[in-house]
């Protein structure tokens, strides 16, 4: 990640406390991100590299997590995470070692995009999926977001992905199966209450995209959801 993950280190408790005060659009992303998940995830070999505090990985029964701020780290711990401290551009994992990885908002802080999802690759078993949740840029709330994120204490450093960059990246690296949803109408401070997916992009300024790894699929049950 870039440097700006030294303000999670700082402020590690006040980045957790934003998903208690927005607690209806916290519940709408982890929804949209339920989209693409199979039921059985606690089955599975599963991974969140930036995990921050827990929040989603404790949430989604994801085993394992990936996050450079130790304080972050300590608390995903207590939310029964087994954190390793490290960066997505040099996984510290085996190769072909998980069935699920999962990437939330954290993609915008990565130094190198690209080279994170080549590692994403390299540790996904074949037929492994892969499940990330992005602030798109290209939604109708994106030129809110850019506009203030030098303000923010998060987002100085951020860099707001579309769904075409990161789908296009994907292809690239050879997924397949790429899928899409959304949520966060308005910004969230004004949502009052869950709000359902839809699929696409655009409008919802949470977009989750979803690809598949080539080669036989994980041991998983199915689900209806996709």
């Amino acid at each position: 990640m870039i440097k700006s993950w030294e303000a999670f280190e700082r402020y590690a408790e006040e980045y957790d406390a934003w998903y208690e005060k927005y607690k209806p659009a916290y519940k709408s992303e982890l929804l949209a991100l339920k989209t693409f998940l199979p039921d059985n995830p606690e089955d599975l070999k599963t991974l969140e590299i930036g995990a921050g505090t827990g929040r989603f990985a404790a949430s989604l029964g994801f085993r394992y997590g990936l996050e450079p701020a130790r304080a972050m780290a300590e608390i995903a711990e207590k939310r029964g995470v087994q954190t390793v401290l490290g960066v997505a551009e040099s996984l510290p994992f085996k190769k072909e070692s998980f069935d699920l990885i999962l990437i939330v908002a954290a993609l915008s802080l990565f130094r190198d995009q690209a080279q994170a999802l080549r590692e994403v690759s390299e540790v996904l078993k074949p037929g492994g999926k892969i499940v990330t949740g992005i602030l798109d840029r290209n939604s109708l709330y994106g030129d809110f977001y850019e506009s203030g994120k030098k303000e923010g204490r998060f987002s100085s450093e951020a860099k707001f992905l579309s769904t075409a960059e990161v789908s296009g990246w994907l292809t690239d690296l050879g997924f397949e199966k790429i899928k899409i949803c959304q949520t966060l109408y308005m910004q969230p401070e004004k949502i009052e209450h869950i709000e359902l997916p839809q699929t696409g992009s655009g409008t919802g300024s949470f977009a989750v995209i979803s690809a598949r790894k080539p080669g036989s699929s994980p041991s998983v049950r199915p689900s209806l959801r996709g």
